[in-house]
């Protein structure tokens, strides 16, 4: 029997591995982590990660061929397949400091990897990871590998929050990539046999070590330059008259466009996007490409751009000042369809308003007071170290910041209100009980697009939506402090 291990139950390996679970029931399939609350959870009722159809996915296979442990060793010492799929985060500290991945969890996971195995294994990087992390790998395998024979592959994931079981059952592309040698080639077929049970052997490309390593950062890195893109494109339709949507659907319909990613919003977050393009500059400096590197430092500047743009909306338009003043915060997750917060637009926006002192009353149907909380204490990039690693849930922000699991209550006696992620409820709402409550004038920030502007007018809210032609309330204001 193949047995197939997964080193880390986040957001890739759960996923992942359960649906391999689910599509090869010949294959045993074993999730270990470290952390012993993040497995028993996944053993339990209420998975650790909210994602559309995971919940009967892993209630099919669990038990049978999936498991979820966290006796590490065991489990990786009995696999003929590991996967890594451990954090890499970015640098706070040392050489490359926030532009470089820190690969200390993928080292120790590599390390382990040669000191419990007894058989010969592949490995397959799951994590994203910087280009030529797979020949560091290497080399700690091979100086550590008595008599055993580690072949490795990448394998990076191309998952979208929100629709991750839907993108494993029918992905747009598998990518393995190996060294092109017999044993590279020998463990490509392998790995690709384990995907051709449901994947059409077409949509598996396999290419070298370095090209699929590469693929994930620039498939990244292209989808957030085009999310970028449209939200430059949002400030100058604003001081235009343009209409952001209609520009969008303009250009989108060019088939060498094409329509997907090309939605104005206050910005991008996720866990991916930032870090991948940070890792993509310092290669790219590495390798003595400065120019590279600075256009693609352009694409989170813009990014930056729009989050402070949007506050400086929501500041310079409440006369200038939102100091006492509750502010709704509707949505937190960086999209809807997750319960994810990694590097939301929401966290800096938060900040923004409560630099400027205001009170925030938040609303996410599936984030926790705790997470949030956590969010707002957070330094940039210590989200994605370990939990024990990460400040104490803190108690600073209470005075300003509440969290609730009313939409209505948020709004109660709100000045303003901010649309920060795209959940279909926030579409329907009953704007007018909305706006009976709240104190006038009444604002409402959409920084997703998602409310009808000329509706909500007639109702008699001032309008700001991203891109679009402004309320005359707002048209000698200025965008950028």
């Amino acid at each position: 029997m193949v047995k197939i291990c997964c080193i880390g139950a986040g957001y890739v390996g759960g996923p992942t591995m359960a649906v391999i679970a689910l599509k090869c029931p010949e294959i045993e399939v074993a999730v270990v982590d470290i952390s012993a609350p993040r497995i028993n959870a996944w053993n339990s009722d209420h998975l650790p990660i909210y994602e559309p159809g995971l919940d009967d996915v892993v209630k099919k296979c669990r038990g049978k061929n999936l498991f979820f442990s966290t006796d590490v060793e065991k489990h990786v010492a009995e696999a003929n397949i590991v996967f890594v799929s451990v954090n890499t985060p970015t640098k706070t500290q040392g050489l490359g400091a926030g532009k470089a991945a820190d690969l200390t969890y993928w080292e120790s996971a590599a390390r382990m990897i040669a000191d419990v195995s007894k058989s010969d294994k592949i490995v397959v990087e799951k994590s994203t990871v910087p280009v030529k992390t797979a020949e560091a790998i290497e080399r700690i395998l091979t100086h550590n590998r008595k008599g055993i024979n580690f072949t490795i592959l990448s394998n990076p994931e191309f998952l979208a929050e929100g629709t991750a079981i839907k993108d494993l059952f029918n992905p747009d592309r598998v990518l393995i990539g190996g060294r092109e040698t017999p044993d590279g080639q020998k463990a490509i077929l392998a790995l690709r046999d384990v995907y051709a049970h449901w994947v059409p052997v077409e949509r598996i490309l396999c290419t070298n070590l370095w090209s699929a390593e590469l693929s994930k950062l620039a498939a990244n890195a292209f989808l957030a330059q085009r999310i970028s893109s449209v939200n430059a494109m949002s400030a100058l339709c604003e001081a235009t008259g343009a209409d952001v949507s209609q520009v969008s659907h303009s250009i989108g319909t060019d088939s060498r466009i094409g329509p997907k990613f090309l939605n104005a919003s206050v910005g991008f977050g996720g866990s991916c996007f930032q870090k991948d393009i940070l890792n993509l500059v310092y290669i790219c400096e590495c390798n003595g490409l400065p120019e590279v590197a600075n256009y693609w430092k352009q694409v989170i500047k813009v990014n930056d751009y729009q989050k402070t743009r949007f506050v400086n909306r929501v500041v310079s338009s409440m006369f200038n000042t939102v100091s006492g003043k509750k502010i709704a915060i509707l949505g937190f997750a960086f999209k809807k369809d997750t319960g994810d917060t990694r590097e939301t637009p929401a966290i800096d926006v938060c900040k923004g308003l409560l630099g400027d002192k205001a009170k925030l009353s938040v609303y996410d149907p599936q984030v926790s007071e705790d997470q949030i909380m956590r969010d707002l204490a957070m330094k940039k990039f210590d989200w994605d170290h370990p939990a024990h690693l990460q400040p104490l849930s803190p108690t600073t922000n209470k005075q300003q910041v509440s969290v609730v699991w009313d939409v209505q209550e948020a709004v109660t006696d709100a000045h303003g209100i901010c649309i920060l992620t795209e959940w279909d409820e926030f579409k329907n709402l009953d704007y007018q009980k909305v706006y009976d409550n709240m104190q006038k004038p009444a604002f409402v920030f959409d920084g997703r697009n998602v409310v009808d502007v000329k509706k909500l007018r007639e109702i008699g809210f001032i309008v700001y939506s991203i891109g679009k032609p402004l309320d005359s309330w707002l048209k000698d204001m200025p965008a950028v402090a």
